[in-house]
């Protein structure tokens, strides 16, 4: 080992910088991918999280599903059939009924076309067929009579030189603005049942680019002609209003109101909707009511929108609740919203809050990270994710408010991801120069043959003989040995009783070589056994007491690497203590190896005052723990390859069953040896093993 005063490196970049260029590299890549996208998955998550409660809405939904297909025929049912489910809702006192259904098409049923299909009536029956009204007129005079809504859907079509006249019953008090989508062409009613409805309103619902629906359209432009969306002209006439108003802004569309409602909207006249699951109390199969098995209350005073659930619908879409549901769903969640008030927006001055925070959250991550450890690192990075996504989703749930937390959560992920990994890279270019650094002062030691000798001796005379370690204690099988390297010097190890029931074991290796690193390796040796026959009972205050002790005159820098354990042989608890050592390996009683990494603290001189830890594992009887330096895991092949922890491990698997502990220490000195292949020593080898066996003394 080597004294180390600085490490000096070529010239990189700061962590610091490089966090800053990765969040703006971070914030351009989401600004390409559109803000709109990047914060679908969270807005998306808050639906799933907290759907709005529909158990109280006034909205139903009738079905024409599979039983009343089975029942009355395929679709398109006969008008009249229409015309009766419509005449059964208003006898049910339903407040209005909207259908989400295009009738674009004279009834293929009428009585006309069922003359001209069928040659073979006689004259008198097909004369008295011709005389029947037409169903289709028949269901207008329904719809007449009743309070009725209709639907129509603009198209993507170039508009008609002549456009048709649509009849808008809602008064828009100013026109919309340029920024509200605008179709060529509308797909209407046949004019026999469109002439009649009470109000009429667009049945588009566009999906967003990964074809799910999250906002219906309140208001749009067909072939020129301001128009309401579906849901808004069904909330309308439920309330009795004449007027819209559209709030405009630098014409961009913001806001549409009904009377004291105000509903915010996107520029293009689009509102987001915060979804509910539709109850199933709320839904009605159709043939509930035409056989008049339909109960008025379920629908007196509600609006009832008539739907398609059955086979062959295409009106099927995909929700942030739900895949495969229909629209009529969506206009009755729309519906419901309108009346309630309760629709999401996505505040002007958000994109500046949110823009504030990514630059808030980066500097703080530029200015803690360097000087947190991991852990405290990674704590307040995940406390200040939870709390920002919980305030996310509060605000979501409260106030309907679209609040992006992701954007600047993934801006400032990318500072601090890129500045661990670069500390991580300077601490291993750090570490790599340290090994150099070492590798190259032991060489220059080598010279020195004389103090090599010596040091050599004194390290070898005051260590505990090997022959005698058997015998330390009874309830300890103890080994150790130390091979000297030619060209360094300076590891060591000792085994001390603290009292009846303590023992401390302990691998030291002292930086530098020569006769310096033998003087203080006995200089540390001695004040290690005073401190611990007079402080060992609380092993992490020992070794700071040590640390300040061998720290003490030190003006030569040199320091000293231990690794301590402290063992009570009755009950089998080991306490470790890591002054900047090879850390220690368990071989437990059933064969398996671990690589500890105990607490501890820098070598033993090199910061004074340092608090040292103690980490204590349990040992059960047969469980075998050893001590190395250095030497093993830096000795080199003749290809300047490493013997490294993953050869160490594998000589320890191979021999815990073995009964006897200086096996161990005897099979990883042939092993690097062997791995050595008559390669020069770089460094002493030294192994400190013992297994517990919990035998008491007699």
């Amino acid at each position: 080992m080597t004294a180390l005063k600085s490490l000096s490196e070529p010239r990189r970049i700061n962590p610091r910088l490089a966090g800053l260029i990765a969040a703006l590299l971070m914030a351009a890549l989401l600004q390409f991918i559109g803000p709109e996208r990047v914060s679908r998955p969270l807005f998306d998550a808050w639906q799933r999280l907290a759907p709005r409660d529909l158990s109280q809405t006034d909205v139903r939904i009738v079905w024409i599903d599979e039983i009343s297909v089975k029942r009355y025929g395929a679709w398109p049912w006969p008008r009249h059939l229409l015309a009766q489910l419509a005449a059964n809702l208003a006898n049910a006192n339903a407040k209005l009924v909207g259908f989400d259904i295009i009738f674009p098409e004279a009834d293929p049923v009428s009585p006309k076309n069922f003359t001209f299909i069928y040659r073979s009536l006689s004259p008198a029956a097909a004369a008295e067929i011709d005389r029947l009204p037409s169903t289709d007129a028949s269901f207008a005079a329904m719809i007449g009579q009743t309070p009725v809504v209709l639907g129509r859907i603009g198209l993507d079509a170039p508009p008609l030189k002549t456009p048709p006249v649509l009849a808008v019953e809602a008064q828009f008090v100013q026109p919309l603005p340029a920024s509200v989508k605008s179709w060529g062409r509308a797909l209407s009613n046949i004019s026999t049942i469109d002439d009649v409805g009470l109000g009429h309103g667009l049945l588009n619902g566009d999906r967003d680019s990964d074809a799910i629906v999250r906002r219906v359209p309140l208001v749009g432009k067909v072939a020129g002609t301001d128009m309401p969306g579906f849901a808004l002209e069904l909330a309308r006439v439920a309330t009795a209003v004449d007027q819209i108003v559209a709030e405009s802004d630098q014409g961009q569309l913001r806001a549409i109101s009904l009377t004291k409602t105000r509903l915010p909207v996107e520029p293009d006249g689009s509102m987001r909707l915060h979804f509910g699951n539709f109850p199933t109390e709320a839904t009605i199969p159709a043939i509930d009511v035409l056989d008049g098995s339909l109960d008025p209350k379920r629908v007196a005073g509600k609006i009832v929108l008539v739907g398609i659930s059955g086979a062959g619908t295409a009106d099927i879409v995909t929700t942030p609740l739900a895949v495969g549901g229909y629209g009529t769903e969506i206009q009755a969640n729309a519906v419901d919203s309108i009346l309630a008030g309760a629709t999401l927006e996505r505040p002007r001055w958000a994109w500046i809050v949110e823009g504030l925070l990514a630059v808030l959250l980066v500097l703080v991550a530029v200015r803690l990270m360097p000087r947190l450890r991991p852990l405290a690192a990674g704590l307040v990075a995940c406390v200040t994710i939870l709390a920002l996504l919980g305030l996310s989703l509060v605000a979501f749930a409260r106030a309907g408010l679209l609040l992006d937390v992701l954007s600047p959560l993934l801006t400032a992920g990318a500072t601090g991801v890129t500045m661990v990994i670069m500390l991580f890279a300077r601490a291993r270019r750090q570490r790599a120069q340290l090994t150099a650094t070492l590798q190259d002062e032991r060489v220059v030691a080598a010279r020195s043959a004389g103090e090599l000798a010596a040091a050599r001796d004194i390290q070898i005379g005051m260590l505990p003989p090997r022959e005698g370690l058997a015998a330390f204690d009874p309830a300890v099988a103890l080994d150790a040995l130390i091979e000297p390297a030619r060209s360094v010097g300076g590891d060591f190890y000792d085994a001390i009783r603290i009292d009846a029931t303590r023992v401390c074991f302990l691998v030291g290796d002292v930086t530098g070589k020569g006769v310096p690193a033998a003087l203080f390796m006995a200089l540390s040796k001695a004040l290690t056994k005073s401190v611990l026959l007079r402080d060992g009972h609380d092993l992490a205050a020992a070794v700071t007491r040590l640390n300040d002790e061998i720290a003490r005159d030190n003006r030569e820098d040199m320091f000293v690497t231990m690794i301590f354990g402290l063992l009570d042989t009755a009950s089998g608890a080991l306490a470790l203590c890591n002054a900047g050592h090879e850390n220690p390996w368990l071989v437990r009683a059933n064969g398996s190896v671990t690589h500890l990494s105990p607490d501890g603290g820098p070598p033993l001189s090199v910061a004074p005052g340092f608090p040292f830890e103690v980490e204590t594992i349990q040992l059960a009887a047969g469980d075998a723990v050893v001590f190395v330096s250095d030497g093993i895991t830096e000795a080199q092949s003749p290809m300047h390859d490493f013997f490294g922890t993953e050869r160490l491990a594998a000589v320890l698997v191979r021999l815990a069953s073995t009964p006897e502990i200086s096996a161990t220490s005897d099979a990883l000195l042939k092993d690097v040896r062997l791995f050595e292949n008559g390669a020069e020593a770089t460094d002493d080898l030294t192994v400190l093993a013992f297994r517990y066996t919990g035998n008491k003394a007699t």
